[in-house]
């Protein structure tokens, strides 16, 4: 049986009722085959678990001409918001995502690609891993909290504005006065000011290290 179709079958079932609710016995009957023989490609759950992680990180695509000529700033959110998009394709998917390193081929690829682009604009090694695990952080992050248990809906939302209205201005009043930023602002909007707060964050930080340089060079 064919290692691809496997995987992409995996995934379909995940994307209908998520990662741990997947049993190998469910695979095998929506391949019209036995476990035994998904044991032949895979020790177990865990490692086809990781492929299919590699899988959805595969689908993370930024055309060359999306980033060529842009400063890393731009690149940086151009693959944030790709990565991002693929996630909301999969919001099954997401704690798997969380819960897997990404040290498949696919994983490998975006790594170095991100990694490059720090060190090409003036990141230290150091930094600019952390500025890569920092966004990974984020991103994966914001679509737990969009996807997950008991991640609000609108109507949840609309409950929640007119709950903060109903509050005494005198005990709350900040609260009061902010009620409709706080239930009304749309997730990509919101997603991308997040991403704006940890790229300025990252820009500060290289600013830092290139000043700490410069001393150092004419000491």
């Amino acid at each position: 049986m064919d290692v691809d179709r496997i995987i992409e079958t995996a995934l379909k079932l995940i994307d209908e009722v998520g990662a741990q609710a997947l049993t190998l016995r469910m695979l095998a009957d929506a391949l019209d085959s036995g476990t035994a023989t998904l044991y032949r490609h895979f020790n177990g759950k865990d490692e086809l678990l990781a492929l299919v992680a590699d899988r959805i990180l595969g689908e993370v695509r930024v055309p060359p001409e999306e980033s060529a000529g842009k400063s890393w700033r731009e690149a940086a959110t151009v693959a944030a918001e790709a990565f991002h998009g693929t996630l909301c394709r999969h919001p099954r998917a997401v704690p798997l995502l969380a819960a897997q390193v990404p040290v498949g081929p696919n994983g490998l690829r975006a790594r170095e690609r991100l990694l490059t682009l720090f060190l090409s604009h003036g990141f230290s090694v150091r930094l600019a891993a952390r500025a890569y695990t920092a966004l990974g952080h984020y991103v994966t992050g914001f679509a737990i909290q969009q996807y997950g248990p008991g991640s609000p809906r609108p109507e949840d939302q609309v409950h929640l504005r007119g709950y903060y209205r109903s509050l005494d201005p005198a005990a709350y009043p900040a609260t009061a006065a902010a009620a409709d930023d706080l239930t009304s602002v749309p997730l990509q909007e919101e997603f991308r000011f997040g991403l704006e707060l940890l790229l300025d964050g990252l820009e500060q930080a290289r600013l830092r290290e290139s000043q700490v340089c410069g001393d150092a060079v004419e000491r």
